[in-house]
């Protein structure tokens, strides 16, 4: 957790010590980081036989969670919708 939380903190604090510096387009950086990050998954699943053998249900587990927070995320804001009277 602390390998987490300290990067976090140094990120916030050089943010806000640079704020009026010129800024970064970091947009290229974090584009070639994910692509990294879901590349090393990837490989870690295809190397797991194990995880490989229960892709299928994995997948299909997720699908179906998916599908269940889509669902209920629409209907929760119709919901409020109608309860704020919001059209």
């Amino acid at each position: 957790m602390l390998n987490l939380v300290v990067p976090l903190i140094a990120g916030i604090l050089l943010g806000y010590f640079l704020r009026n510096k010129k800024r970064f387009d970091l947009g290229k950086i974090t584009f070639g980081v994910i692509i990294a990050l879901i590349f090393s998954l990837g490989f870690s699943i295809g190397s797991n036989d194990e995880l490989l053998g229960s892709l299928l249900t994995v997948g299909l587990n997720a699908v179906v969670i998916l599908f269940f927070a889509l669902l209920f995320s629409v209907v929760f804001v119709e919901a409020a919708r109608r309860a704020v009277r919001m059209e």
